[in-house]
């Protein structure tokens, strides 16, 4: 019997408050074939718990969204790596939106993103997110990021860093072929914008990313970012 053509995962930590709606949302895709996988990051909220039979694959991991994505992907069997952040939801049809890609020969890519929110000004930042990607031909996390499975070993993965994996997965990956970038939209939630502001939030993002350009350790732009990494 044959793997599921897709697999779609998931890496969490201290999602409870939202992984049971985050998961409902993804059922849909399940009863097309889909597989669903939750790499959970020591989460120490109930997240695995109410994840319960909402997914095809619990499994535990060490904390980083890379490490996350990189475990579950070992455990996927799908022949597409569909990595997707908690706060995220997929378009209705984007399965059929990869196949047709994946038909059309494209290795990797991702949607183009919504951001959803009550803050003023989020269509202009999920805007400027998409023109920038599409010049650029990098992908960021919110975006859902598609992958062959061939294509994203023979990478290595994840590198397995505190901030900006996505972004370093996407430039070796725009080395070996261009991203198909579909123009449905995927809808993220935009907490960060109305916790930190618009104006702020653009501000350092931008900072960090600039930062990265020139060397800053992962590690650092993560603490400024806000995250902590686990570093036992």
């Amino acid at each position: 019997m044959s793997g599921p053509a897709i697999s779609i995962i998931i890496p969490v930590l201290n999602e409870a408050a939202g992984i049971v709606r985050s998961l409902e949302r993804l059922q849909a895709f399940r009863r097309q074939g889909a597989e669903l996988i939750v790499a959970d990051g020591g989460s120490t909220d109930d997240t695995l718990h109410r994840a319960g039979t909402l997914a095809d694959c619990l499994i535990a991991a060490a904390r980083g969204r890379g490490s996350q994505m990189n475990a579950g992907a070992m455990r996927a069997r799908g022949e597409v790596l569909l990595f997707l952040h908690a706060d995220t939801s997929l378009p209705a049809g984007a399965l059929e939106s990869i196949a047709a890609a994946r038909a059309a020969g494209a290795v990797w890519g991702r949607f183009d993103v919504n951001i959803e929110g009550a803050v003023r000004g989020l269509g202009m930042v999920a805007g400027m997110m998409n023109w920038r990607s599409r010049l650029s031909g990098i992908a960021t996390g919110d975006q859902g990021i598609f992958v062959t499975r061939a294509a994203f070993w023979q990478l290595g993965g994840f590198p397995e860093i505190a901030l900006m994996e996505d972004i370093v997965l996407s430039r070796a990956l725009r080395a070996i072929a261009p991203p198909a970038c579909l123009a449905e939209r995927v809808t993220t939630s935009g907490r960060r914008w109305e916790q930190n502001g618009l104006l702020p939030t653009i501000l350092k993002m931008w900072w960090l990313r600039w930062r990265f350009h020139c060397g800053a350790s992962p590690a650092d732009l993560a603490r400024d970012y806000g995250y902590v990494p686990d570093e036992r």
